[in-house]
C-alpha cells in the first residue's frame, strides 16, 4: 500500500477516519491525502432568473478546521500527507481524487455533518462505496458527543 485518500470534514467519524487511515498509513508506509470537499462555488437561484449564478459563500473555517486537525494528526504520527480542499458534489470528488491519486484505499467516515445526517444513513460514505473502483474502508465514531446522532 502506497497512498490512501481520507475524506474528513471535521465530524466525530471522519475524526475517527483520519486516526484509522493514519495509523494503516504507519503500519504499510504509505503517504495519505486528505480531503475536504466543499459545495459547489456557484448555484442558480429560480428568482433571478436562468443563467445568473449566484456565489455560494463556503464556510472556510470549517474545511480549514477539519484539515488543519488532519495535519497536525499526520506530523504527529510521522505520516507524509497532502492537503486538498475541492468545491464538488462529494461522492463524485472523494472518488476522482482516488483515481487521480492511484490511491490504494479510501478511508470515509460513516456519518458526515450534512444537514440530512439524521435522515439519510451515511449518503456520502455509501455513494463512495458504491461508486468507487479501489477498496473502500468506512469507520464509525466510537465515541459521538451528547446531542450528536451517529
Amino acid at each position: 500500500m502506497k497512498q490512501i485518500v481520507i475524506a474528513t470534514d471535521g465530524s466525530p467519524s471522519a475524526t475517527e477516519a483520519v486516526d484509522v487511515g493514519l495509523e494503516l498509513a504507519q503500519e504499510q508506509g504509505a503517504g495519505v491525502t486528505f480531503v475536504h470537499v466543499t459545495p459547489p462555488d456557484t448555484y442558480r437561484v429560480a428568482r433571478l432568473g436562468p443563467g445568473h449564478p449566484i456565489a455560494h459563500v463556503v464556510p472556510i473555517d470549517e474545511s480549514e478546521t477539519a484539515l488543519a486537525a488532519a495535519e497536525e494528526a499526520a506530523k504527529e504520527a510521522g505520516v507524509a500527507y497532502a492537503l486538498e480542499r475541492i468545491s464538488g458534489e462529494a461522492v463524485d470528488t472523494i472518488v476522482a481524487l482516488a483515481d487521480a491519486k492511484n490511491a490504494d484505499l479510501i478511508v470515509v467516515g460513516s456519518r458526515g455533518l450534512g444537514p440530512v445526517k439524521a435522515a439519510l444513513l451515511g449518503s456520502v460514505s455509501r455513494g463512495v462505496l458504491d461508486d468507487a473502483r479501489r477498496p473502500v474502508l468506512i469507520v464509525k465514531a466510537e465515541k459521538v458527543p451528547a446531542g450528536v446522532e451517529s
